[in-house]
């Protein structure tokens, strides 16, 4: 099982508690699936949301693909997410109960299939990013200063 990633949101772990993570396929047309594997997409301002029974992708850039004629796709067009039916009804009901979102956290490709990575996830307060900043930049720290001390000797 060969898995390449293409895009991963780092912004979605600042910005958010990340609960549960979900596997989904992506409903795609010939030409989006061309631009995935070269490389142009853009997952940061990206969320899933609840439609009916189905979940929607919502402002998930994928370029247009440069050699592909007039019938190339819409940028910033909802795609439909491929998942189980036990997996939609799990997701509605956190969101609905719990208030939680859902956001997308990276995007690969496996076995010639592009999947995206959702997660459920709630929103951090500010001084929630400020203090998981400073846990990332003492953690850097200590790093250095042990990578640092062997170094010296």
């Amino acid at each position: 099982m060969a898995i390449k990633t293409i895009s991963a949101n780092r912004q979605a772990y600042h910005d958010y508690h990340i609960l549960e993570k979900f596997e989904a396929g992506i409903s795609l047309t010939g030409t989006e699936i061309k631009s995935i594997r070269a490389g142009q997409v853009n997952l940061r301002e990206s969320y899933a949301k609840m439609e009916g029974r189905q979940i929607w992708l919502h402002n998930f850039h994928i370029a247009r693909y440069d050699p592909g004629n007039r019938f190339n796709h819409d940028p910033l067009r909802s795609r439909r997410l491929l998942l189980h039916k036990d997996e939609i009804r799990k997701l509605k009901q956190e969101v609905e109960q719990k208030g939680l979102t859902i956001v997308t956290v990276q995007l690969y490709i496996k076995d010639r299939h592009a999947k995206v990575e959702i997660a459920l996830a709630r929103g951090k307060k500010q001084y929630d990013k400020r203090e998981s900043i400073a846990k990332r930049d003492m953690e850097r720290d200590i790093e250095r200063e042990f990578a640092g001390g062997a170094r010296g000797r």
